[in-house]
Parts: C-alpha cells; sequence; structure tokens
C-alpha cells in the first residue's frame, strides 16, 4: 500500500523524519518496499495565469502566451496544445532550476524561439518530476492564487511511501491504520477522522435484502438525490489519491476512493435510476453475465458473491461495480452501498476473473466489521460537501448470526516472560496493550482478560497478544540469550531389533528392499492364502486391485516377474509392511518381513559358478535375521505344508512352539501359472516377533582348551537334523558348547531309507580341564539318546 507522508502527519506527527518513520513501521512488521519524492527537486515556479495565447509567427505547433505571477506580466513562447487565455498552469520564471531525467539541475533562461523571445517556461507534469503525464501543461485548478509558490501551493514537499503488508495485517490498509501503529510506535496520540451523524433531509429509502446473509451480514445504504456531477474535485483530495495511487475520476467515485483510503472501507456507488426494485444480496445464478466497469464481460460462476436489484446483477459484490448501473456525468440520485463481506466469500474469486481491485484487496484480508456507519456517514458528508444534495436515512440489512464475535484473550504474564525471555512489567504489558485499542481487565494475579477491538481480526489466541507485546516493545531491544534445552537421551531397549537393523541385513546379504501394492489381485490372494478371505475394496482402482494382500508375497512374486520380464535372472527382493487378516468383523493390520530369491547363488564372475539358489541359500538368510534378537535357540523350523508352497520344500518358522511365519520355494503349479522361471523361494516372518530379541549377558571366556569329539549316526533319512541336535543339546550336560553338522552321507556303504549323519560336539569347562573320562561318558549318554529316539547306530 502506498500513503502520502503528509497525510499520515496530519493524523499523528512523531519527532522523527521519513526514515526513521519507515524504520519504525519495518521494524514492527510492516515492512517498506521504497520511498519516493512526489515531485522532482525544482525551485522558482510559480501558480502563473496565461492572460492570453497567440499563434506564433513563425511556426505552426507553438504559440505566444502573455503569463502574469501576480506582480509582473512575461512573454512565454510554449508548445502545448492546451495552452489557452485563462488557464492557470505551472510557471518557471527566468532563473527557476529544475531537474533533468538524468538526474542534473537546469536553470531556465530567457531564450528566443524562431526570432521571438520566451522569458520563462510553462511546465508539464513529467517536467516536474510530478507524474509522467506529457500531454499538454499542468492545469490548476480556477481558484489557485496567482504567484503562490507551487510546491507550498501543492505540498510537493512530501514523500511517498510504500508498504508490503502480510495478509494478516488487513488493519493498516489505510491512513488511519497506519497512524494508529506509528502513534503506539511513538507513545504519540493519533487524531482519528471524526465523522458526525447526517441528518436527513428527505425520507427516500432504497430496499435492501440479504439473500446470502452468511457471505454479506450487514449491508448499509443510502439515498442521495439532486448531486451536481458538475463539481470539482477539491484539489486537496486528488493530490491525496494521487499519491496513493489512484487517479481522480469524478467527485462521486473520488470520494468512495478516498474514504477507502482514510478508513479502510470500500464503497460503492450506484445510479439510483438504474436501479429497479431493490437491493438483493445473493450468488449469482448459473450462465449470468455482468459487464463491469472497464467494459469487460464477464461469465459469473454460481459461487460469486453479486449485488443485484429486482432485475439483474449490478455489482460483483466486493470486487467490481458493473457499468450498466455506474455513475455518470448525467447522474442526477446516487445510492451509496456499504457493506461487510465474509473474507472466505471473497478470497479466491477475483483472481479467479483475472481481477485484483483494491476493493478485494481489502476484502479477502478482513474488514472492520464495525466500520460500516462510520464509513456511510463520512462518505456521505464529503459528497454533500462537493456535489451538494439530499441525503435520505441510513437503511441497513444486517444478520447478526453471521456477524464476528468479538474477540476475549486471557493472557498471562508468565508466558509473555517465557516467550519473550525476559520479565516485562505488569505496566508496560497493559500500557502497550491499552495503546492498541484492546480494553484489559485482570483476572487474576499476573493475568489479563484482553478485549480485542473489531479491527484486529487476526488476534484469537494468546500468543497473537505476545506478538504484539514484542513487536511494540522492539524485536531490537528483545534481549538477546543462548537458547537452552534438555536434550534427554531417548531410551534404547537393548531387547528390541529395530527394523532399521533387519533391513541391514538383508541388504548386506544382497537384497533389495521393495515396495509393493497393499491391494492385489482377488483370485491371486486366494492362490497364495487358502486361510483367509481377503478383504474387498467397496471402489477398486482396477480388478487388479480388489482385495487387500493377507500376505506380501503376492506382490514380491509381481515384481519377480516383472524383473524376468526384462531379463533379470538373478533377484532378490524384500518388503516391510502390513498384511491385513480378517477377524471376523474387524481387520487386523499385522507388519511382517517377507522376502524373495530366485536364479544363481552369486553373481556372474569368472571365479563364481552358476548354481542356483536352493531352500537352505534362503534358510541361512532368515537364521541370519533370526539371530539378531540374540533369541536364535527360541526359534525352529518345521516341515509343514503351505498352499503357495512346494509340499516338499516348505516349513514353518516356529518360536517356543508357536507359528510365525513359513519359508520354502514356490509351488510349481504357481510358478507355471504366472509364467516364472524357477525355483523361487519365499519367506515370510511376522515382525512383531523377529523384532523381539532377549537383553545380552556377559560370560567370561573360558582360559582351558575345548575337547570335540565327532560322531557318526546311522538314522532313517526321515529323520531332521534339528531333532538330532535338540538330544545332542539336552544330553551333552551343562559344558556342551557347540553341536556341529558337518556330513550327510547317502550311497555306497549305507543302507537304502538310512543316510549318514556326521557331528561335532564341542565342550569346554570354564574353570578346568575336561578328561577323557568326563568327555566319555556324556559321549555314552548322547548316543544312547539318540538310540532310543531315533534308533540311531553309530557308523563303522
Amino acid at each position: 500500500m502506498k500513503f502520502s507522508e503528509k497525510w499520515l502527519r496530519e493524523l499523528v506527527d512523531p519527532a522523527t523524519d521519513t526514515q526513521g518513520i519507515a524504520d519504525q513501521i519495518t521494524m514492527a512488521g510492516l515492512e517498506v518496499d521504497e520511498i519516493v519524492p512526489v515531485a522532482g527537486q525544482f525551485s522558482g515556479v510559480v501558480v502563473g495565469e496565461i492572460l492570453s495565447a497567440e499563434p506564433h509567427p513563425n511556426a505552426d505547433k507553438l504559440q505566444v502566451c502573455q503569463v502574469t505571477d501576480g506582480s509582473e506580466t512575461f512573454q512565454v513562447v510554449c508548445g502545448a496544445p492546451n495552452a489557452r487565455g485563462g488557464l492557470k498552469t505551472a510557471f518557471a520564471k527566468v532563473g527557476a532550476v529544475l531537474s533533468a531525467p538524468d538526474g542534473s539541475d537546469f536553470k531556465i533562461k530567457k531564450a528566443k524561439l524562431r526570432q521571438v523571445e520566451s522569458f520563462g517556461m510553462l511546465c508539464a507534469d513529467d517536467e516536474l518530476g510530478i507524474s509522467d503525464d506529457h500531454a499538454g501543461i499542468m492545469e490548476l485548478a480556477a481558484d489557485a492564487p496567482v504567484g503562490t509558490d507551487l510546491r507550498d501551493y501543492l505540498g510537493l514537499d512530501d514523500a511517498v511511501i510504500d508498504v508490503d503488508l502480510t495478509p494478516n495485517r488487513g488493519d493498516c490498509l489505510s491512513i488511519t491504520g497506519l497512524a494508529r501503529e506509528v502513534g503506539v510506535l511513538n507513545k504519540t496520540s493519533v487524531r482519528y477522522v471524526e465523522a458526525d451523524v447526517v441528518v436527513p433531509t428527505i425520507d427516500d429509502t432504497f430496499p435492501i435484502t440479504l439473500d446470502d446473509p452468511e457471505g454479506c451480514p450487514r449491508y448499509q445504504g443510502r439515498v442521495i438525490r439532486n448531486v451536481n456531477m458538475a463539481a470539482e474535485t477539491p484539489l486537496w483530495m486528488v493530490e491525496k489519491l494521487r499519491r496513493c495511487g489512484i487517479r481522480s475520476i469524478d467527485p462521486v467515485v473520488d470520494v468512495t476512493n478516498y474514504v477507502l483510503l482514510e478508513l479502510g472501507q470500500p464503497m460503492h456507488a450506484f445510479d439510483l435510476s438504474k436501479l429497479s426494485g431493490g437491493i438483493v444480496v445473493r450468488k449469482a445464478t448459473p450462465g449470468e453475465k455482468l459487464t463491469l466497469l472497464d467494459g469487460n464481460e464477464a461469465q459469473l460462476n454460481d459461487n460469486t458473491l453479486v449485488i443485484a436489484d429486482s432485475e439483474k446483477a449490478v455489482a460483483m459484490a466486493g470486487i467490481f461495480g458493473g457499468e450498466e448501473t455506474g455513475v455518470t456525468a448525467d447522474s442526477k440520485d446516487i445510492f451509496l452501498e456499504c457493506a461487510y463481506f465474509n473474507p472466505i466469500s471473497i478470497a479466491g474469486r477475483a483472481r479467479s476473473y483475472g481481477l485484483h481491485t483494491d476493493a478485494s484487496h481489502r476484502y479477502e484480508r478482513g474488514v472492520d466489521w464495525q466500520l460500516q456507519r462510520k464509513a456511510t456517514e463520512r462518505a456521505t458528508r464529503l459528497l454533500l460537501d462537493i456535489v451538494g444534495g439530499e441525503a435520505g436515512p441510513v437503511v441497513e440489512a444486517v444478520s447478526e448470526e453471521y456477524l464476528p464475535a468479538a474477540a476475549t484473550v486471557t493472557l498471562r504474564q508468565s508466558k509473555v516472560n517465557q516467550v519473550l525471555a525476559f520479565e516485562m512489567p505488569a505496566l508496560e504489558i497493559e500500557e502497550i496493550l491499552t495503546r492498541l485499542g484492546m480494553t484489559l481487565e485482570r483476572s487474576g494475579d499476573g493475568e489479563w482478560s484482553v478485549a480485542v477491538p473489531s479491527y484486529r481480526f487476526d488476534i484469537s489466541i494468546e500468543i497473537d497478544l505476545i506478538e504484539e507485546l514484542a513487536r511494540v516493545y522492539g524485536y531490537n531491544n528483545l534481549p538477546v540469550k543462548v537458547p537452552t534445552a534438555e536434550l534427554n537421551m531417548i531410551a534404547n531397549d537393548e531387547s528390541k531389533v529395530t527394523i532399521r537393523s533387519v533391513r541391514s541385513q538383508l541388504v548386506g546379504r544382497g537384497y533389495q528392499e521393495a515396495v509393493t501394492y497393499s491391494f492385489i489381485e482377488r483370485g491371486l490372494a486366494a492362490q497364495f492364502d487358502d486361510k483367509h478371505e481377503a478383504k474387498a475394496l467397496a471402489n477398486p482402482i482396477s480388478a487388479e486391485m480388489a482385495v487387500m494382500r493377507t500376505t506380501i508375497w503376492p506382490g514380491l512374486v509381481k515384481a519377480l516377474q516383472y524383473n524376468q520380464n526384462r531379463q533379470q535372472s538373478r533377484v532378490r527382493l524384500f518388503e516391510t509392511g502390513q498384511r491385513f487378516l480378517p477377524e471376523g468383523d474387524q481387520l487386523i493390520q499385522e507388519n511382517v518381513v517377507a522376502g524373495l530369491v530366485c536364479g544363481p547363488r552369486q553373481s556372474e564372475g569368472w571365479s563364481a559358478d552358476s548354481a542356483s539358489v536352493d531352500f537352505y541359500d534362503l534358510k541361512g538368510d532368515v537364521e541370519s535375521l533370526l539371530a539378531l534378537g540374540g533369541c536364535a535357540d527360541q526359534f525352529s523350523f518345521v516341515a509343514e505344508r503351505h498352499v503357495a508352497l512346494h509340499p516338499g520344500q516348505s516349513a514353518a518358522i516356529k518360536r517356543n512352539g508357536k507359528t510365525v511365519g513359513y519359508l520354502g520355494a514356490l509351488h510349481p503349479e504357481l510358478v507355471k501359472s504366472l509364467d516364472l522361471t524357477g525355483p523361487v523361494f519365499l519367506f515370510e516372518i511376522v515382525q512383531a516377533e523377529l523384532l523381539e530379541g532377549g537383553l545380552p549377558r556377559f560370560t567370561s571366556l573360558s582360559k582351558f582348551p575345548e575337547s570335540r569329539r565327532d560322531l557318526a549316526l546311522l538314522v532313517n533319512d526321515s529323520v531332521a537334523y534339528d531333532d538330532i541336535r535338540a538330544i545332542a543339546q539336552q544330553q551333552g550336560g551343562e559344558f556342551l558348547k557347540a553341536v556341529t553338522l558337518f556330513d550327510v552321507y547317502q550311497g555306497k556303504g549305507v543302507e537304502p531309507g538310512q543316510k549318514s549323519i556326521a557331528l561335532g560336539l564341542t565342550w569346554q569347562h570354564p574353570s578346568r580341564t575336561l578328561n577323557d573320562e568326563e568327555i566319555n561318558e556324556v559321549i555314552d549318554f548322547v548316543v544312547s539318546a539318540l538310540k532310543n529316539e531315533f534308533g540311531a547306530t553309530l557308523r563303522v
């Protein structure tokens, strides 16, 4: 927003210069973008009057003018097309100094133009640095005092300050709002604009109906008859508007623009004779059109709030007036409107039509919802003083239900001191907030109930008030302290394995992490899980994503299929995610870890063989995961069928007898139906079981040598090594340190249906060396137990 410093000082005049004011409001959060003088640096220019203007004898486009400064008459040659007798204009006398466009100064001297002497210069706006207008010489008001210094007459010793306001500070989009801020920052009184009630002289009114009270909870209007549109806008108003970036149009429009800048309340005036029935505030109807004041036609959207009469839309509410009902030079009676619109009903509407107006800019950010009466009275008084006429009573339509409520916020001194990092005295808190227009009432020790004025619609919670205290006190005055904070270490449960460790372990073993869809094909879900009926989606994206997965395997297999179709033969994938298991009316979301391997055991290389991965490669990977928590001994692998796995190469993963997962080779029928190149091996484990480890405990290292005995046992080939190991550990005594399987043999020398298993058993005592008698005794126990349990015999 641009504003005139001189206009600001009419309301508040702090003992500081232009730069000082700019610095103050910038530090208070109202950033100043630019400070520009309202005119160039010149001297010796006065108000002159052209007494006569005759054609130049030697030039078609020049005139010889007789110009008076009130005491003398001077001959001046001028080429401006608007130079004429009786015109009052800017007259630079001989000796006057003007600024050139390049910044240098030049002095007006006596000159001769086409053999005619000229004693001075009649100036255009751009030659004085007032504007870019060079269509002709400056035209001043008819009552301009001849001979008066132009700088004094127009008040050109002024600066335009351009402020870039944040969207929450709509209260400062007016001279009054800015004056209030400057007054607070300088502890200086503000001369607020008075708006005396205009006593109606006629009874004429125009009815108002609110069809959309939520979008427009308050609308006021006033009939003013017999206005004189031939009247001229006073120079002081034209200049104030110009310095704020608004050009003068006609006295009625100028007054509404002036009130907008002065108070921050947008207004509009209609030609009363062009309105029918009454004012209706409503939403636009589909396909409704409106020709705007700029001549462009807008196709209105049905979410746009409009001002209409009984027949048609006459304005886009809070944005732009309509051309058909606009005030013109022929207007005699006007209807002056002033409204409060809900910011939500205006926000974004102007931009949707490619528009941005001063009114929409303010309404989008919020306008004081109690300002309308004052603005109406102020505009009425200005209009009556300028264009005359007779004013009727103010008519108001209001919906109290949709008007904003006055905010009351509780402020605690302890919170102020905590946020600002110093103890601000209670008296200073009260003094600052009172100067900001707030009403304070003590509600406790070090606590206030603060009534927020209606123009501060950005304040709703305690921290907003603290921000105001910091702004006004001065950010640069706040103490500089290094923040301190107690950063307590997050407790790390050593009995837990992190999912990050699981991922790292798998990545370290050559796997790549995949993220697959939680939605899969219904038929595929049944092929991989026959124990649960997958939950169907109410509105699936496609048939391939119709149900929620009960296992991660289908997604990994699809990812394998995708890779094999692109000549990737060696694939190792894993995924950590959820599966969705129906349980009655509930849907259990269970986190699992799943993996898939396929292709050569090793990457292609000169020293690597081309053998494919097998069941035991995958089992080794899974065992490495189970060992992360230090509880590998709690897990076991038990041969068990699974609908998606090969009947002879599938196992359940159990923990203390409870099934927590499966691993094995993908069923050959699935490999064929999915057109995969097999074999394919998969595993899936409940994540919670995998992450539940044991607390590490220290065990001292023995200084004494180990003792090892190897056993070669003949057993039935249906006997699992895991069962043999369990018996060996059970009978091996407390000093048995390890049981190692180092050979499995079937063939010559071993009866059909049997196999030879070679075990290495290692003992170590923590405090002495074990002797052969002790070892042999334990060996006898182990062999005897294996014979009784499995019919095992020693191979000789």
